[in-house]
């Protein structure tokens, strides 16, 4: 089993163990780190999650995870919240943080660049409409490769 099939996998199993607990399932890895593998779910909430929505969602999804034998290898489990640079994903994310910071990283050059950093003005159509220095950026959701919110201090 590849390493995308474990995360959809995994990310199939657990959305309604998140769901339940009114949580919003924001990113799944599977990757190995030197000798060893890591799961890493990231989940997130209005207002923030705690230790306790982490330790909730690890041990009902410990459990699942192993009686459903979707991870091939012995790995270490790690439930946490995205961070303040997190991850944007779906459309909803991009939707969400309209006004922010962004950095998106593309598969292909656009304007003979592939690294952009800008505000969010939409995202329509699956289009993500970046402003940068006055001007606005269309950058199809299809050519994203990374896109994280930018750390405003």
């Amino acid at each position: 089993m590849g390493k995308g099939s474990v995360t959809e996998s995994i990310e199939e199993l657990v959305t309604p163990i998140i769901d339940e607990n009114c949580l919003e399932l924001v990113d799944v890895e599977y990757k190995k780190e030197g000798k060893n593998w890591y799961l890493r779910i990231f989940i997130d909430k209005e207002g923030g999650v705690t230790v306790d929505d982490c330790t909730q969602v690890s041990r009902q999804v410990e459990d699942l995870i192993e009686v459903e034998g979707v991870v091939p290898s012995s790995y270490t489990l790690e439930v946490s919240s995205p961070g303040l640079d997190r991850p944007l994903k779906k459309e909803k994310d991009f939707i969400r943080y309209q006004g922010k910071r962004v950095h998106v990283t593309t598969f292909t050059p656009i304007h003979q660049q592939k690294d952009f950093k800008g505000i969010i003005r939409d995202f329509l159509n699956g289009v993500l409409f970046l402003e940068i220095e006055q001007q606005v950026v269309e950058i199809p959701q299809t050519q994203i490769a990374k896109a994280r919110l930018e750390i405003e201090i």
